[in-house]
């Protein structure tokens, strides 16, 4: 059986060397060298996002890392406002006032202290911390799981944990390692999504999220620039790509899914999810239409972000925006893509630090 935890280094230059799909060893060494030359960084980037495979020629599409991490996005960031995307509470305070859909919060804390019902109490053992939990499900009556995310630095698919309500009385040991973990820093306790039918599909374990990015031109357009589903390829309910998941690019244009799928544990390239078994082409994403309606309206409430990545669920009742990502990791999207350098609307954002 195939697993998806994401492997050592040499591990998955093992894989690459026995991957009967790689190119020759030199073909690989020349194309290495070219690249090393063209942007003067070591070409990581040639290896992760799978160019030694046979017939990706289109090698000078892909940005390297360090180009995506220091000459791109702090460039459309203002520092000062980014903190309502990079602080989850912020966000829901911001982006609320103007009705978008987001995940409900139902309590959050600082330390010791929490916030619950409008009203904050002290929480001093694992005791009262399941007594202010027991409070969350009982004046959430529809509401039987819970996530919890650290309010800051949550991405990655760390910091961030599950707890369904039976768990209060079955679970002691989960309950107090999560209780330790809380009362040393803030944490958010959101509303599970209830995930649209059509989206458990592809997996049920975890929350689907949609990544799309979005840019702002100096003239005030926005424009879509990709989009991409990622997933559990296990069942874990971590959607996210550096936590052993997995993704697929959508079409933009009617938001199907494309050809094949990808993962960081190793050289696979995936046509179906490996556990529900679901082909991802031409797989239809629900309320497509209304979440890139969504997003646009969410990129134009803070013009200094000029360049996010937002992550969209798609719920029973349509688009939610669960985050926006400042200093989000561009390369996955450049990999979804099959090299941002050929997308157009990305070469807008190219053209203006004079790359092209």
């Amino acid at each position: 059986m195939t697993t998806y935890a994401k492997p050592s280094k040499v591990e998955f230059f093992r894989l690459i060397l026995k991957d009967p799909d790689r190119k020759s060893l030199f073909r690989i060494s020349y194309e290495c060298v070219y690249l090393l030359l063209i942007y003067k960084e070591l070409p990581v980037h040639y290896f992760s996002r799978l160019m030694f495979k046979k017939g990706i020629n289109n090698i000078r599409d892909y940005l390297p890392n360090k180009f995506l991490g220091e000459k791109v996005t702090p460039r459309f960031n203002d520092k000062k406002v980014k903190e309502v995307l990079d602080n989850k509470l912020f966000f829901d305070l911001f982006y609320r006032q103007f009705n978008i859909n987001l995940p409900s919060i139902l309590m959050y804390n600082h330390n010791r202290m929490f916030v619950i019902a409008n009203k904050s109490v002290i929480v001093n053992s694992i005791k009262e911390f399941i007594e202010v939990l027991e409070i969350v499900f009982i004046n959430n009556t529809l509401c039987d799981s819970i996530i919890i995310k650290k309010t800051c630095a949550s991405s990655g698919g760390f910091n961030i944990y599950k707890l369904n309500h039976d768990q209060l009385k079955t679970d002691p040991q989960t309950i107090n390692e999560i209780y330790q973990i809380v009362i040393g820093s803030e944490f958010l306790f959101q509303d599970c999504v209830r995930q649209h039918p059509e989206m458990n599909k592809l997996s049920s374990s975890s929350l689907n999220t949609l990544r799309m990015d979005t840019f702002i031109d100096r003239e005030g357009k926005i424009d879509i620039i990709s989009g991409m589903v990622r997933m559990s390829a296990t069942n874990t309910f971590i959607d996210n790509i550096s936590s052993g998941g997995c993704f697929v690019a959508i079409d933009i244009n009617n938001g199907k899914l494309k050809k094949y799928g990808y993962t960081t544990s190793g050289p696979d390239i995936l046509l179906q999810h490996p556990v529900t078994k679901s082909v991802f082409e031409n797989f239809s994403i629900p309320y497509f239409i209304e979440a890139k309606a969504l997003v646009i309206k969410t990129a134009s409430l803070m013009p200094a972000l000029r360049l996010v990545g937002w992550d969209v669920a798609i719920s029973e009742d349509g688009p939610l925006i669960i985050e926006g990502n400042s200093d989000y990791e561009i390369r996955g999207s450049d990999f979804a893509y099959g090299g941002y350098l050929a997308n157009k609307t990305f070469r807008k954002v190219l053209h203006e630090i004079n790359y092209l």
